[in-house]
């Protein structure tokens, strides 16, 4: 191969990798600020060490600065995709390490970044044949694989990895931190790698996990001391969120919820970081600019308390996913291979079909899916009387046996959540939670809650969730009863402990602390369709409820969310109404909101929303209101750590 075709590869490659970063709308106006951008963005080594110790001059990934007019056809859907950044950051840390044997570094936290959007069995598909952790003790020399370290640019973690460059177990290293590091930390590096083993240093802005396309968390367990923030939650928090914007390139205008002292608190601080790194977030200018949107749990503190029965979110609710893990170890009569068992959109078809579908269409499905089985399994115990009959059953086993893996897996949950469902009597009291959260008849909810209270067959977190509703929604009622339910609770049996979260409730989100009100609202139009509603009645009286969060985006879709509730931070403001938003909500959020931001974006043309499951991941009603960790996918095992992946903060 001559010289100018080599470079000319070269060249081709980088605009293949400049393609997969971009939006076709990006692509279309390809101006030279994007070259400037880019030229910022470039790959740094340790050969650049002078000048990066002095100022970071060189960050992100190496490209070529060309027209891009008639390049077209990128991420999914041109919409922003978190699942689709991470993946491009994993497989580009991968590509630019070069063929050969490899083994990839990681943290608690990264290892989880990096689990959710890539199966073991796909990484070694990418010759990275070992997963370690930096913090393992008892990792072995190993001189013929090459290192990928990605990592947090924690404190903890740069020391780590200086340990490591001192006596390196492996031929080479190239470290991709998941977010800005400090010009010391790099100096520190740079003088303890005496073996000159490092072959770059980079940022690669996954600093968050990606649960769904449009969903991402931070699995931090508690964010706040009451309505202050935790300090060091606040700045991990920070870090997370302006990672997400740098992966999408976003440089958004910044609108939060007046009421919420720790969301304009966290727009402050996200706005510092945009204003130091201007040079960072100068991405080429749209015509209307993204908007994030600060919430607080705490304005709707009754979503996080219904039981909920779509897929996803009901597997969450009465099972728990932990990193896309279920754990089914106490399913009476579970077999050891099910014992947990993963659920990701990404790798199991079934799921991503039905995870937003209700219980009795899981049902349904279900039943398909097994009949397909049951229709192909005869084809496959054919007698394999011919050469060919044995390559047809060695080409199809695997798909088989896939099939079959995913039936068992989906058969087994749907039947340990029919289970619980009549176990806890949950139909019953979900209709009650849904009258509470819906309607305005305290005469009936207050009959139903006292009948309910006398149900062996509900738990004792149903029965408090029920008094939990009830004190949010009559909180102020002149007939309010809430000290006899409280005596019912206590007569019935039902611990302090659970007792105390009434309490706790109203003075987390009730009416002293919500800017909005859930329950009775003035405004003509809502009034209007809640009397229709009525007219025409609900097809399923189990989903009733819509989240706030959704009339507050449609509002914002529509340029009518109200400034004086939700005002801008700083004096610029939109004109137009904005076409890519990300909604971040502080204290947590939960799958039915996620599934809200899901359908807003299927129905509304030209928008995109990004939802975060901030700083909390999702929430369940037996841990509010401290949020419960959940999300996420993996089939990972992390050799020399007890943990098969990065656990999250309980």
């Amino acid at each position: 191969m001559s010289a100018r075709e080599a470079a000319a590869r070269r060249l081709l490659g980088d605009v293949v990798s400049l393609c997969l970063q971009l939006q076709p709308s990006q692509l279309e106006n390809y101006s030279s600020q994007d070259c400037k951008s880019q030229e910022r963005e470039r790959k740094r080594n340790w050969v650049a060490l002078p000048g990066l110790v002095q100022g970071r001059k060189k960050r992100g990934i190496l490209f070529s600065c060309i027209s891009l007019q008639n390049i077209k056809g990128f991420a999914p859907g041109g919409k922003m995709n978190v699942v689709f950044a991470v993946k491009q950051y994993i497989a580009k840390m991968i590509e630019e390490s070069g063929t050969g044997m490899k083994v990839l570094l990681m943290d608690k936290e990264t290892t989880s970044i990096v689990s959710m959007v890539y199966t073991q069995s796909e990484i070694l598909q990418k010759e990275v044949y070992l997963f370690e952790r930096i913090d393992s003790a008892n990792r072995e020399n190993m001189k013929h694989l090459k290192a990928i370290c990605f990592l947090r640019p924690t404190k903890e973690n740069v020391d780590y990895l200086i340990q490591e460059l001192r006596r390196p177990k492996y031929s080479t290293y190239f470290i991709y931190f998941s977010n800005v590091i400090s010009k010391s930390n790099v100096k520190s590096l740079a003088e303890a790698d005496e073996q000159e083993v490092v072959a770059e240093v980079q940022e690669f802005y996954g600093d968050y996990i990606a649960v769904n396309p449009h969903v991402f968390s931070l699995n931090i367990s508690v964010c706040c001391q009451g309505h202050s923030w935790d300090q060091a939650q606040l700045s991990r928090t920070t870090q997370g969120l302006t990672a997400l914007l740098l992966s999408l390139k976003k440089c958004p205008m910044i609108r939060y919820q007046l009421s919420s002292e720790p969301a304009k608190r966290l727009a402050e601080c996200v706005k510092q970081v945009i204003t130091k790194e201007y040079e960072l977030f100068d991405f080429r200018r749209t015509e209307v600019p993204p908007l994030l949107l600060l919430l607080d749990r705490s304005d709707d503190a009754i979503t996080p308390l219904l039981n909920q029965w779509t897929y996803q979110a009901m597997v969450h609710e009465l099972l728990g996913i932990n990193n896309n893990r279920i754990d089914l170890s106490r399913v009476p009569g579970i077999s050891k291979d099910l014992r947990e068992v993963v659920l990701s959109a990404e790798n199991d078809e079934f799921y991503a079909n039905n995870m937003y579908l209700n219980f009795a269409e899981i049902g349904s499905n279900i039943k398909n899916l097994m009949e397909d089985f049951q229709r192909r399994k005869p084809k496959e115990q054919q007698k394999l009387e011919s050469i060919a009959d044995m390559k047809a059953f060695v080409e199809n086993y695997p798909q088989f046996k896939k099939m079959s893996g995913t039936v068992s897996k989906h058969v087994t949950v749907l039947g340990e959540l029919s289970r619980l469902v009549s176990e806890r009597n949950l139909l019953e009291a979900s209709e009650v939670e849904q009258e509470l959260a819906c309607q305005n008849d305290h005469s009936s909810a207050l009959q139903n809650i006292r009948r309910l209270l006398q149900n062996p067959k509900v738990s004792e977190l149903d029965a408090t969730r029920l008094v939990m509703l009830y004190a949010l929604h009559y909180e102020r009622h002149s007939s309010n009863s809430l000290p006899g339910l409280m005596t019912e609770l206590r007569n019935r049996g039902v611990s302090e402990k659970h007792r105390k979260l009434v309490s706790a409730v109203v003075e987390y989100g009730g009416k002293r602390v919500r800017g909005s009100d859930l329950f009775n609202s003035k405004d003509a139009v809502a009034i209007t369709k809640q009397f229709l509603k009525g007219l025409k009645g609900v097809e399923n009286v189990y989903t009733q409820h819509q989240p706030l969060l959704h009339e507050t985006l449609d509002q914002l879709i529509k340029g009518k969310l109200k400034d004086n509730q939700y005002p801008y931070l700083g004096p610029s403001t939109l004109r137009d109404r904005p076409q890519d938003i990300i909604v971040f909500m502080i204290g947590g959020a939960t799958y039915e909101e996620a599934l809200t931001v899901y359908n807003l974006n299927r129905t509304t043309p030209g928008s995109g929303l990004c939802w975060a499951v901030p700083p909390s991941t999702t929430q369940k009603g037996e841990q509010y209101p401290k949020p419960h960790p959940g999300g996420g996918s993996s089939s990972w095992r992390v050799t020399g750590t007890r943990h098969s992946t990065g656990s999250c903060s309980e």
